[in-house]
């Protein structure tokens, strides 16, 4: 048996060809001695850089949350036309899902007749399509009312790119909308959901229009906010509970999406005859513009404004 020569105390170790291990080049696979020096080497090559990245990302400020909103906007006014057309059209098809969901839930809550329950168990299962809708990826017009808007007031983008984003995405989520009612139509035996897509449908075309337009001013205002806030975190569980939460408050207080709504309202026409088109188009039209205002004022100008204001006043110290 052959005796191994141990390096001295405080010598750095060497490989079988007599060379420092900081010297040997990454590729040479006969310089590891042991499978702790392997792992330690791998880590070194593609742990450090990783954490150091989340470690970043993990806190951002305003002024990289506000520079990030804005090329994510120019990203979309930017974008070709089939492929934004095509990202919208799938989004208002995803929130079938929470057209259906809430549908499923207030048909079986009718049979119980609790106001209270019925509200809190639909706003419970209302985030649902939106959470798989927006980290899907897919456009959503709630999404682009203020983050279009960034570009605009910081000067990068045009006008006329902002309105033509906003033109295709509703058209694009709005023909979404119906084919997912189509759908849920044509699967109505099995979802067995008829009296609470007639029960919404009355909720929504319930409303004259000051106070269905102020509603979804705020529906709007709370849809811009997740957006905003799921920039601010990295892309995990936490952008999750960011659309979440928004989204169950707009459930909780019964507020107007246009989107999510249009579904809701594209079902209840087609599965009875209790609403007319004059009804459907109101509501589109209303929840559209009162979105609209509460995403692009109320989140865009407002966050934009006090981010910027900030930068000068630290720019004249």
């Amino acid at each position: 048996m052959t005796k191994q020569r141990l390096p001295e105390k405080g010598a750095r170790p060497k490989d079988k060809k007599g060379r420092d291990h900081k010297d040997v080049p990454k590729d040479d696979k006969t310089t590891i001695h042991t499978q702790r020096e392997a792992e330690r080497q791998k880590e070194d090559e593609e742990f450090t850089p990783v954490i150091v990245k989340r470690t970043d990302e993990a806190l951002r400020h305003p002024d990289d949350i506000l520079e990030k909103a804005i090329r994510e906007g120019l990203a979309q006014q930017n974008r070709a036309f089939m492929s934004l057309f095509l990202s919208s059209m799938a989004g208002g098809l995803i929130l079938g899902f929470t057209a259906m969901s809430v549908a499923v839930v207030e048909t079986q809550m009718l049979l119980l007749d609790p106001v209270i329950t019925t509200r809190l168990a639909t706003a419970f299962v209302y985030p649902l399509g939106f959470v798989i809708c927006i980290m899907s990826g897919t456009q959503l017009f709630t999404e682009h009312t203020a983050t279009a808007v960034y570009p605009f007031l910081d000067r990068r983008g045009s006008l006329k790119k902002l309105l033509r984003l906003w033109l295709v995405v509703i058209v694009g989520n709005l023909l979404g909308a119906l084919v997912s009612s189509i759908f849920l139509i044509s699967a109505e035996e099995v979802i067995n959901a008829k009296p609470g897509y007639i029960e919404i449908g009355e909720h929504l075309v319930n409303f004259g229009i000051v106070p269905l337009f102020f509603s979804a001013i705020l529906a709007g205002w709370l849809m811009a906010l997740g957006t905003w806030l799921v920039l601010a975190t990295t892309p995990t569980l936490s952008q999750m509970a960011s659309i979440y939460i928004v989204t169950f408050i707009i459930g909780l207080g019964g507020l107007h999406h246009s989107i999510a709504g249009s579904v809701e309202m594209f079902t209840a026409y087609l599965i009875s005859d209790v609403f007319s088109l004059l009804q459907v188009f109101g509501f589109v039209g209303v929840t559209i513009l009162g979105n609209l205002v509460g995403g692009s004022i109320f989140v865009a100008l407002l966050n934009y404004g006090h981010i910027r204001e900030t930068q000068k006043t630290h720019d004249e110290e």
